[in-house]
């Protein structure tokens, strides 16, 4: 029987619980029981995309997970927009009380400050940019092109195949947390900066800013789990140690 916790994968927008392919087999490997979430809207859940949909919505996703798993002592992960999830999550874990989270990972994600929410570091001409493209697609996100990213031509078509419209909600909704309740877990960020994605720039002087962070770098682009799986691997298990 292991001993070792478990681990909790959040994709970011337009992705679902596909981007962990290439992370999942060597975590499992050596005794960790990993769940990759899928948010709904997304993925291989697309076809519930609706109107409605909000941050609190895939809040709800992972923390059903966690509670239909009846997981405990959890190495928490998000990447990109998933860091917005895992805050949330943590937050409402850690208020049912302790021994729920052993770690929060953040992988080039978002790291909201309580109140903030995605739009929070964008322009005002970015936002209504966004707004507008958000109304013209059915109030959902089309995603990049895959080419945009720092991927082998093969992986950009992988996932130009793969991600879908993300849900437009979660852009504008605030979220509210107990800052100091998040202070009491040990929290990492995983810098993917070469080349850096400009959105999460704001982040990276974030974490190195802030007390009660431990940062550590990885020298590729937005998607470790695509480009560079055997360093992720190896900085999840890391941390997972702790």
């Amino acid at each position: 029987m292991t001993t070792a916790s478990p681990i909790v994968l959040v994709h970011g927008a337009w992705g679902g619980a596909w981007i962990w392919r290439r992370v999942l087999a060597p975590l499992r490997a050596v005794g960790h029981e990993v769940h990759a979430v899928t948010l709904t809207g997304d993925g291989e859940r697309a076809h519930l995309r609706h109107p409605g949909i909000g941050l609190r919505a895939h809040i709800d996703d992972v923390l059903g997970l966690v509670a239909a798993e009846e997981l405990s002592d959890i190495v928490l992960v998000g990447h990109s927009y998933g860091g917005l999830v895992i805050t949330g999550v943590a937050d409402a874990l850690l208020a049912q009380g302790p021994g729920r989270l052993r770690q929060l990972v953040y992988v080039d994600a978002m790291v909201p400050l309580p109140g903030e929410f995605w739009a929070s570091q964008h322009s005002a001409e970015v936002q209504a940019s966004r707004t507008a493209l958000a109304l013209a697609n059915d109030n959902a996100l089309p995603p990049p092109d895959g080419a945009s990213f720092d991927l082998t031509e093969a992986d950009a078509a992988w996932l130009n195949r793969r991600h879908v419209p993300h849900p437009f909600g979660p852009y504008r909704e605030p979220l509210p947390y107990d800052a100091d309740r998040l202070a009491t877990v040990p929290r990492a960020f995983i810098d993917c900066n070469d080349p850096p994605y400009p959105t999460i720039a704001p982040m990276r002087r974030r974490v190195r800013e802030l007390p009660g962070w431990h940062v550590l770098e990885i020298a590729t682009g937005h998607f470790p789990m695509v480009s560079r799986p055997q360093e992720l691997v190896q900085h999840l298990l890391a941390l997972a140690a702790r």
